[in-house]
């Protein structure tokens, strides 16, 4: 079978960086619907059409074709003081706007030093071409129900969803 459009992909990747340093690699493999559904990026999608079962593929991936440029203007810096007791790199905090929740921002702690703190909405990817290295573990046709939802269903939240269809989910829940 070939990934082809409504076909649910299963893959392992490993990102690397430009000097070859890993970045990250798969623990679990990742699913996703083929076919233009936002699920994956739009690069990798098309390199992943008419593969099959065992291919295994290598994909460039610049800046604007995966977490976007680096935006200074997405950099803030604020009073330690400002934040919580305990804040500390690594943290994450989310600006919610009042006018359009949608439209919040998450931003991480980036550095903190003479009680000021550093945060920085930008994806920790942005302004970084990546190489992805993946292997197709699977392939299969969409369900009714992932065509539905326009995502890829893991068997185990297929099992899920076909609880809570018969009404049954929420009794097994213990509160």
């Amino acid at each position: 079978m070939k990934i082809i459009k409504n076909k649910v992909v299963t893959f392992k990747y490993k990102i690397l960086d430009a000097q070859n340093k890993l970045i990250e690699e798969s623990i679990h493999p990742t699913v996703y619907l083929h076919g233009g559904y936002d699920d994956i990026f739009p690069k990798i999608e098309k390199e992943l059409d008419n593969e099959v079962v065992g291919s295994e593929v290598a994909i460039q991936i610049e800046p604007e074709d995966a977490f976007g440029e680096y935006d200074v203007d997405l950099i803030k810096i604020e009073l330690l003081d400002s934040l919580p007791v305990g804040t500390e790199v690594g943290m994450k905090f989310e600006e919610i706007n009042k006018q359009d929740i949608n439209k919040s921002i998450i931003y991480t702690v980036t550095d903190i030093e003479s009680g000021k703190v550093v945060l920085d909405a930008n994806h920790p990817l942005a302004g970084i071409a990546i190489r992805i290295f993946m292997q197709v573990i699977d392939i299969r046709d969409a369900t009714e129900l992932e065509l539905s939802l326009k995502e890829a269903r893991t068997e185990d939240s297929l099992n899920i969803d076909e609880e809570f269809s018969k009404g049954d989910y929420y009794k097994s829940l213990k509160l």
